[in-house]
């Protein structure tokens, strides 16, 4: 699943993510297939867009790609090292590249730290500032995401989910990283501070040339945003696109569905419009249905989708899609 672009700076291969949640009724082993054989790449510059329902599996990917969750197969091929390969010392220098803004503000940040010292944090672990060196360090990064030195002196408590969005960004920046996770980092805020927030890392990713795993569920933040866009169902990518491709001619039957829900600021053509509304609720991943994942919410599925799992292939320039209809 290459990006048109040139340098790919990410490529994630045949990613598995089990959690054991011990045994049923019948004393079986239960396994939570939170990401079962995933795979794309993201190119040097580029912003990869990641949605889908609550559950999908979006977090895990991110989590898992940058180490916090040990993988359960595949790969995470970083500037041409796979990164599972790599001990506790080989792994430090790769994680300074790749950073995490986390999804909520209020449980990211220590609420015992100030914020010269959460930001500062990452400059004492990798020894790249001491002293005044550091305090101007972390005074530019605070300003760098609009806020001003004088809140180096703050705790997390005394600002709002906005501010403290921007903390967490600052923190992630310390290190100068390459490649950033951005897992739902506008969620918990206010709709009129998601702009901003947005705006923002869009201005930082120009001037520093930042490549991002935009992960969220709000599709239409995720158009503005990303270059291309990934569709995820029950731990499986079902379409990958690039971004105005995707919008205008989805061709799995669940991103036409969830483009469906996207309200549309027009309310003739939002009046006209035929919303797809999904039957049923989003399997169990301890118990997925066999073959194609999504038949059982499916109108369109057939005899081939119950019996084999459909694999991600390529329709037409970079138009990836996982359905045996298409």
């Amino acid at each position: 699943m290459q990006s048109n672009q040139t340098e790919t700076l990410l490529q994630v291969e045949h990613l598995k993510k089990y959690f054991p949640v011990g045994k049923n009724f019948f004393g079986k082993r239960q396994v939570l297939k939170a990401v079962d054989d995933v795979s794309f790449s993201i190119a040097r510059g580029e912003t990869l867009g990641m949605v889908g329902e609550s559950g999908c599996g979006k977090t895990t990917v991110g989590r898992t790609i940058i180490r916090l969750y040990n993988a359960t197969g595949g790969k995470v091929i970083f500037r041409g090292k796979n990164i599972f390969d790599l001990n506790k010392k080989e792994i430090k220098p790769i994680r300074r590249k790749m950073q995490m803004i986390f999804q909520d503000p209020y449980a990211s940040l220590n609420p015992r730290m100030t914020v010269g010292d959460i930001v500062g944090e990452p400059l004492d672990i990798y020894g790249l500032a001491k002293g005044r060196e550091r305090r101007e360090r972390v005074n530019y990064l605070l300003e760098m995401v609009g806020l001003n030195k004088e809140h180096a002196s703050r705790f997390p408590h005394e600002f709002s989910g906005g501010q403290r969005q921007r903390i967490g960004i600052a923190r992630a920046l310390a290190v100068e990283p390459e490649f950033i996770v951005c897992d739902e980092p506008i969620s918990a805020l206010d709709v009129s501070i998601q702009a901003q927030v947005i705006n923002m890392m869009e201005e930082l990713q120009e001037e520093m040339g930042l490549t991002y795993l935009f992960i969220a569920h709000d599709l239409s933040m995720v158009k503005h945003i990303s270059d291309r866009i990934a569709v995820m169902y029950l731990g499986r990518l079902v379409e990958l696109a690039e971004g105005n491709e995707l919008y205008n001619r989805p061709l799995h039957p669940y991103t036409q569905a969830l483009l469906s829900a996207v309200p549309i600021p027009d309310p003739v053509i939002e009046e006209k419009r035929q919303r797809i509304i999904l039957e049923g609720d989003v399997p169990s991943p301890l118990n997925p249905p066999g073959g194609c994942n999504f038949r059982t919410r499916c109108t369109r599925a057939v005899a081939v989708c119950g019996e084999e799992s459909p694999e991600l292939r390529e329709i037409d320039g970079g138009h990836w899609v996982a359905c045996h209809l298409i």
